[in-house]
């Protein structure tokens, strides 16, 4: 059975601007996505946010210490992280 939903301005004006982004082709699909990131943010497990935590604890470390790099170095790990994976992918 179809479910018919009326939504306020506000969603249906932010549903348009989904829509004339051109990321997806009817309302439908925007409804399904933000119903999809309800469900992972809701299965988000409380092991997944503690490790999440710790992750960004030893990265607030990191800048405490000035343990950081700027954005090009930044680009060039992520590349080099990158190239690593699809080497043991076989590509």
């Amino acid at each position: 059975m179809a479910m018919q939903l009326t939504i306020p301005t506000d969603l249906e004006a932010f549903v348009q601007r989904q829509l004339a982004s051109g990321a997806f082709t009817n309302a439908e699909e925007v409804v399904r996505r933000a119903l999809e990131l309800l469900e992972a943010e809701e299965s988000f497990t409380e092991e997944e946010r503690q490790a999440l935590d710790v992750k960004i604890d030893r990265a607030l470390e990191q800048v405490a210490a000035g343990k950081t790099y700027g954005p090009e170095e930044a680009r060039q790990k992520l590349a080099a992280m990158r190239d690593t994976h699809l080497a043991n992918l076989g590509r």
